[in-house]
């Protein structure tokens, strides 16, 4: 079976931390999306983010995640999740064997 798989480096003297799976596609979206951060409507649907998120604050990478309101035919909140550890990606490897 074929996973996803990332090397990040903590910056700015870390050491390379390899993720694979979800939590690898999940940091790859997260360094994407920068300071503007992503919430579940960013994600295509059936992506557990709150599991890909613990996975990666497990890791040791902060992940700031405020409340936002929105409207619509059900208003409510959710949160938005941005990378407050500054790394940079080493090796992408995409669909790895």
């Amino acid at each position: 079976m074929k996973k996803f798989s990332i090397v990040v480096k903590v910056e700015p003297d870390g050491q390379p931390v390899r993720l694979e799976g979800r939590a690898a596609w999940m940091m790859k979206k997260l360094v994407e999306a920068g300071k503007r951060g992503i919430t579940t409507l960013d994600l295509p649907p059936g992506v557990r983010v709150s599991h890909c998120i613990y996975l990666l604050r497990r890791a040791g990478f902060i992940i700031s995640s405020p409340r936002e309101s929105h409207g619509g035919p059900f208003p409510g909140t959710h949160s938005r999740y941005s990378l407050t550890t500054p790394v940079s990606i080493l090796e992408d490897m995409g669909l790895a064997a």
